[in-house]
């Protein structure tokens, strides 16, 4: 197989959570300016229709390649009506859907002495049990993704409703965080358990979804520059970057080239896999 082929998305169908800001507007771009169908979920409906706005008007990767489009989905993932309309909605457009990104998710850092109850259930909620239920209502149209690769076992590709086994399945990608596989220095005890929690819920996803042909892997992200991490970034930015083994932060690139890999079928037999997307960070010592 060539390597456009290997790693192409092109007319994929894209499903990215909190894709219209941050590290979730970085994995957009770079599924739309490979040739992807990308649809945008966030609460702030507004930011949705801004970022499908810029992202459809940017050029493809190559002029050889066409470039794909951004949708915006509006829903706040919070809640799980809302979770219910947007795999709804989706459906209603979609027979299938390749590549779900669960990006979404919230923050909380204070003090120990002072950390609230309502951390605990904001972050779990969204960066966890929301993560399982629009999964759960998505699987269908990811299942159907992955039927149409199955393979003929007297050769060639049989397509839906056939045997064999799925070549290209429909792939769930996580946003996890280092701070899952690592204690960090900030106050963030909800964000760090939920991570973990999120992390381990990819693998026990990829060992119930990998035999309906859909696979689920994590991003262990560390710094990137978003909304999210401004505050860090602008009071730790240099020693952050001086700890780091590559001695930089994450770049949009870093981010979507990831993405792109576990989605293309470069990445079709990575199943349950938890990749540090950190430079190496999480690997050095405190002490």
């Amino acid at each position: 197989m060539d390597i456009q082929s290997l790693f192409s998305v092109k007319d994929k169908v894209v499903l990215v959570t909190g894709g219209a800001k941050g590290v979730g507007r970085m994995i957009s771009e770079a599924f739309v300016r490979n040739g992807a169908r990308v649809y945008i979920a966030s609460r702030d409906a507004a930011a949705c229709d801004t970022a499908c706005a810029e992202l459809n008007a940017l050029p493809p990767t190559t002029t050889s390649s066409p470039k794909g489009k951004a949708i915006a989905l509006p829903a706040d993932l919070s809640s799980l009506p809302a979770c219910e309309r947007l795999a709804a909605d989706l459906a209603a457009r979609e027979p299938r859907l390749h590549v779900l990104v669960n990006n979404s998710g919230a923050t909380w850092g204070e003090a120990y002495d002072s950390y609230p109850d309502a951390a605990w259930d904001k972050l779990l909620t969204l960066n966890v049990q929301r993560v399982f239920a629009l999964t759960r209502l998505l699987t269908p149209l990811l299942e159907a993704a992955g039927a149409a690769s199955r393979s003929n076992p007297g050769g060639g590709e049989e397509g839906e409703g056939g045997g064999g086994v799925v070549l290209d399945p429909g792939r769930v990608i996580h946003i996890g965080s280092i701070d899952a596989l690592r204690v960090p220095l900030l106050p963030t005890f909800a964000y760090s358990a939920s991570k973990a929690a999120l992390h381990h819920l990819s693998r026990h996803l990829a060992v119930e979804l990998g035999p309906r042909g859909v696979t689920s892997n994590t991003l262990a992200c560390g710094p990137f520059p978003s909304k999210m991490m401004a505050a860090t970034l602008r009071n730790f930015g240099d020693e952050i970057k001086g700890a780091n083994p590559l001695g930089r932060i994450g770049l949009p690139e870093d981010v979507g080239g990831a993405c792109l890999f576990l989605a293309s079928r470069a990445g079709a037999f990575v199943n349950g896999a938890t990749v540090a997307l950190d430079g190496g960070v999480s690997l050095m010592s405190k002490i």
